[in-house]
């Protein structure tokens, strides 16, 4: 999870290794540090904390040197201590390395080289990485590349890196397994970060490396290798970004920004798949198109999903929508659990894995599992995949044949808003196709959820115009409060986990998402009048059940607040505060009710004078286990 950017080029290079990790400060901000190499020597600054502790050390130097490496870190093996911060270097101070991801076989690479004499700084297992190249360049001098090529394959686990050496100048290695990274080509400049957010203000010209890849940079092109030695031949794709899409545009945070971006992005995503000619009365073909392989939804008879997070809780959703009209049982698994408790294997079964970056690695893993669990039962077919993602140039794209694109555009902020109700976007679509061939919703109905989904965006920006300053000024009251019950049923259960995750991540208050109807079953012991209490009541089939179930926590003297219709008289009399949202039918609502619960998450945390973008020990993408 960690950010790794490199640079090799004619301009100074600590600018764009800081400007690059600026973007990249998202995937962690334990530490962070950057090496380059100017006069025959490596030089390395590295700091505790945010990046403006490293900016800081760096505005007392001057540092002409045009090649470099940087890191911004999530701590996984040692402390986030200044001495446990990336680049880490060779006792000799010759190599430097920063690296993403994590060397499962440290321990046995530390103690053979501790064996033959290395002596170790830090509780990493980046600082093997080190180490081993420098052995290797001892006994491949002439060559760079063939000593981190050497190097890498003695590496188990995922990965990323980006090398350099004093005695090497003009080169930078990178390389990858199993974790991203990727090359951005300019003119008589190149680049490598673990995303493009770091590139877009340099170049749109970009390589993604595959796994078991590695490149060298230098001044005058790039080439890239297998780890088994082969050149092989790659051309660049061009990004259409713009850099613009990761500013904040005036806004306070990104995470603000980002949760006004949401009815554009619900805009983009239905004009992507709904096909604006359809019609009930001219049904002759599905009114989404996901252009999914045949085989994909043929004689469909279960779908597993797997997720994390977030993308686990728009998966719940996603489940309902699949089970109420598709008509197809559905379970959602944690890509964590089921890694080491795979469900048993049956016929006909679609494995859907949801991960906003396309680089979760347990969601990853899952999916590799499952797929290989599959062919091993029957070679002849090919196991039935689709991911759901953000990023569909990602490891999940090149790991299942069948991708459905969000259209969110980039995300900066670690909180997930607008991804979230991307995927939730993207169920709906899904939902609606298998139903449409399936036959299991009337073409009358099709249309009418169509509609209502089309009505979102303008819905969503009157949630946002009307109630963001109301919940402004009621966050005050909740800067002390330490715990938070969120309720919901049916379809909004999955809503009050989500409401209830962005407080938690971003206030640090706990807060539980409960069934509304299983607060009686225990949770209502925790409730007093210092407990707040979050309920989802949307018109439906268990309206009243959530106003009863709210009555109960309110005889417990819990202050209740209520994600209900606007103009609801039995909702006025039951809750304490209301945050209403437009009459919707209850099918279509979670992507309503969920606006105004990141809006109270959002402005709690920036009451509570907490950074919002970057809360703490968290980190945007999770590359590691």
């Amino acid at each position: 999870m960690c950010g790794i950017v490199g640079y090799i080029g004619t301009q100074t290079a600590t600018d764009i290794l800081m400007a690059g990790l600026e973007k990249l400060e998202y995937r962690g901000y334990d530490s962070a540090g950057v090496a380059t190499v100017l006069e025959g020597e490596i030089h390395c600054v590295r700091a505790k904390g945010k990046l403006c502790n490293l900016r800081e050390k760096l505005q007392r130097e001057i540092n002409p040197a045009q090649v470099g490496i940087g890191h911004t870190r999530w701590a996984t093996h040692g402390k986030p201590e200044e001495y446990n911060a990336h680049p880490h270097m060779d006792a000799a101070m010759r190599v430097a390395v920063v690296q993403n991801g994590i060397i499962e076989n440290y321990r046995e690479l530390r103690e053979e080289l501790k064996a033959r004499g290395h002596e170790f700084r830090s509780d990493t297992d980046t600082e093997v990485i080190p180490h081993l190249i420098a052995e290797f360049l001892q006994k491949t001098p002439d060559s760079f590349l063939e000593a981190v090529r050497q190097a890498v394959n003695e590496l188990r686990g995922a990965f990323a890196i980006a090398v350099i050496s004093a005695d090497y100048p003009d080169e930078l290695i990178a390389a990858r397994q199993q974790a991203p990274l990727t090359i951005g080509f300019g003119q008589g400049e190149f680049f490598c970060a673990s995303d493009t957010p770091a590139l877009v203000p340099h170049t749109r010209a970009v390589l993604t490396l595959e796994n078991g890849e590695l490149a060298r940079l230098t001044p005058v092109g790039v080439e890239v290798y297998s780890f088994e030695g082969d050149r092989l031949k790659k051309a660049p794709r061009t990004l259409n970004w713009n850099p613009v899409l990761v500013e904040k545009q005036g806004f306070r945070h990104f995470m603000l920004k980002e949760i006004y971006e949401q009815p554009g992005v619900v805009r983009a995503c239905l004009e992507a798949y709904l096909d604006a000619n359809w019609s009930a009365e001219n049904a002759s073909k599905s009114p989404v198109n996901l252009s999914l392989l045949p085989q994909l939804t043929d004689s469909l008879e279960r779908i597993q999903i797997l997720a994390c997070g977030t993308s686990w809780h728009a998966s719940l959703v996603g489940k309902y929508l699949l089970e109420q009209l598709a008509e197809i049982p559905t379970e959602v698994q944690y890509a964590s659990e089921f890694r080491y408790a795979p469900t048993p294997l049956t016929p006909n079964t679609l494995t859907i894995g949801v991960t906003q970056s396309g680089e979760t690695a347990d969601t990853l893993a899952a999916l590799e599992m499952e797929k290989r669990r599959r062919i091993d039962l029957d070679p002849k077919f090919q196991p039935r995949l689709l991911g759901i993602t953000n990023r569909p140039e990602s490891s999940l794209g090149h790991l299942v044949p069948n991708i459905i694109d969000t259209h969110a555009g980039i995300e900066i902020g670690v909180a997930a808003t607008k991804t979230f109700i991307s995927q939730l976007v993207a169920f709906y679509c899904l939902a609606l196709d298998l139903a449409y061939q399936r036959r299991t919703v009337p073409p009358a109905r099709i249309e009418e959820i169509i509609e209502g989904l089309r009505l979102l965006p303008a819905q969503i920006e009157l949630i946002l115009e009307s109630q963001e300053r109301y919940i402004e000024e009621l966050a005050h009251e909740f800067a002390e409060t330490q715990d938070f019950i969120f309720l919901g049923r049916g379809i909004n259960f999955p809503i009050a986990l989500e409401g209830a995750l962005k407080l938690k991540e971003i206030s640090y208050i706990h807060a539980e998402g409960y069934p509304a109807g299983e607060m009686k079953h225990g949770p209502i012991a925790l409730l007093d009048a210092k407990v707040p209490v979050v309920a989802i009541a949307m018109p439906g089939s268990v309206f009243e059940k959530v106003l009863s179930n709210a009555q109960e926590a309110k005889a417990r003297d819990a202050r209740l607040i209520g994600v209900t219709p606007i103009d609801d008289q039995d909702a006025e009399e039951t809750f304490d505060n209301l945050l209403p949202v437009p009459v919707v039918e209850e099918l279509l609502s979670p992507i309503l009710t969920v606006i105004p619960l990141q809006l109270l998450a959002y402005h709690i945390a920036a009451r509570r004078g907490l950074d919002v973008d970057q809360p703490r020990n968290l980190a945007k993408s999770v590359t590691v286990e």
